[in-house]
């Protein structure tokens, strides 16, 4: 939708929405107080503060954003959900996801840029070790088995699992989707968006999924007992099965699906692999100096000190201040053995099954994490802040 009012409030959101895709923000926060309003994005994870308009243009500047994403200008007392397409600066076209929340001093609106999520979704883009993707590329070709990916919300989860899901769309698979909702379109994948208020959740998807004669399954979360029973049936009767969790770290996924309500014989027949991830700010090539702070980071490192010596963020133009530029994943990728089955059917605590990662020379969340200071894309605040709870 191209816009040709050129109001205050019309201006106002073309240029916070070609500042956004400028800065490559995934979200853009409109936040209403008593005496004003802000504009703040999220970049890199992290918000920052665009702009504090004049108080007048808040009440068209939202309106026009709903109008846009085609949600009711008059109805503010409860929350709304709306997309918008606008063109921005030469031709082009952005996506966006919008929603509304009544608060004590107006509507606050929260606009997901779908266009900032990666055209690349390879395997190779997650930013994997060696080691790491060619453990994840034997478990998503594996026929049959659950493969679970956890982390907090917004440590990339869902892209890992798009990512697996682009290796295995070929023409002789038949693989399906559900997800709450599909942020990105892919050609050949058959999607399915939950609807809870007309009775489409998770469970029941996946019970048609199974009538459909599906290769590979994506669940978007894996949220309740009656999801997971599905799930790990589906994943023990000759179906390969994609999934997340909400946990810190790859053992504890297991305790979280007993707690759930998997029987833990079943679980450990059906599980692959966990991995764990987080995501972590790149540092900005251009301005990023050596650290200061040498002891730190031996503190921190230990014999792996010597490795590599850290860099800290600076700012410059080229990231408009910030010291870092983009994002990557740090993983810890558990494959489950024999071993580790054995512990699961006997109900053992997420501290045990660790300690036999570690006995199987699993990179924890941590090591990872460090190995990204060690060569420089990351600085070691980044990487202690994203797994100071794995």
């Amino acid at each position: 939708m191209r816009d040709t009012d050129n109001t205050p409030a019309v201006r106002l959101l073309a240029d916070t929405l070609e500042q956004a895709a400028q800065r490559n923000a995934s979200d853009v926060h409109i936040e209403p107080f008593e005496h004003g309003w802000r504009v703040r994005l999220r970049i890199d994870g992290v918000l920052h503060e665009l702009a504090r308009p004049p108080a007048h243009l808040r009440d068209p500047f939202v309106t026009r954003v709903k109008v846009l994403a085609r949600m009711d200008i008059a109805e503010r007392r409860v929350p709304q959900d709306g997309r918008l397409r606008l063109a921005l600066t030469g031709e082009r076209n952005e996506d966006y996801r919008v929603n509304s929340l009544p608060t004590l001093f107006g509507e606050k609106l929260v606009l997901r840029r779908l266009d900032a999520l990666p055209a690349d979704l390879s395997l190779a883009s997650l930013g994997l070790a060696q080691a790491q993707q060619r453990t994840v590329e034997t478990a998503i070709r594996s026929p049959h088995g659950l493969v679970l990916v956890t982390g907090p919300t917004g440590s990339g989860k869902t892209l890992s699992l798009y990512c697996f899901l682009q290796m295995l769309n070929t023409e002789s698979r038949n693989v399906c989707s559900v997800e709450d909702p599909a942020e990105i379109q892919l050609a050949g994948i058959n999607q399915v968006s939950i609807r809870e208020k007309a009775g489409l959740t998770f469970a029941v998807a996946l019970r048609a999924f199974l009538r459909q004669d599906p290769d590979v399954i994506m669940i978007g979360e894996i949220r309740d007992e009656e999801t997971a029973d599905v799930a790990v049936k589906a994943a023990q009767t000759g179906h390969l099965v994609l999934s997340t969790l909400h946990t810190n770290d790859a053992p504890a996924a297991i305790g979280r699906m007993i707690d759930i309500g998997v029987a833990p014989y079943n679980l450990a027949a059906a599980l692959r692999m966990v991995t764990a991830q987080r995501l972590v700010r790149r540092l900005c090539t251009t301005c990023r100096r050596p650290s200061d702070d040498l002891a730190a980071w031996r503190a921190v490192a230990g014999d792996e000190a010597d490795r590599g010596l850290p860099y800290s963020p600076r700012g410059c133009g080229a990231c408009h201040g910030i010291g870092y530029r983009g994002r990557l994943g740090v993983h810890e990728v558990m494959p489950v053995s024999d071993a580790m089955r054995e512990l699961i059917v006997r109900r053992a605590g997420s501290h045990e099954i660790a300690r036999q990662a570690r006995a199987e020379r699993v990179t924890s969340l941590r090591e990872a994490a460090l190995a990204r200071v060690c060569d420089g894309t990351t600085s070691l605040d980044e990487a202690l802040a994203a797994t100071e709870a794995a």
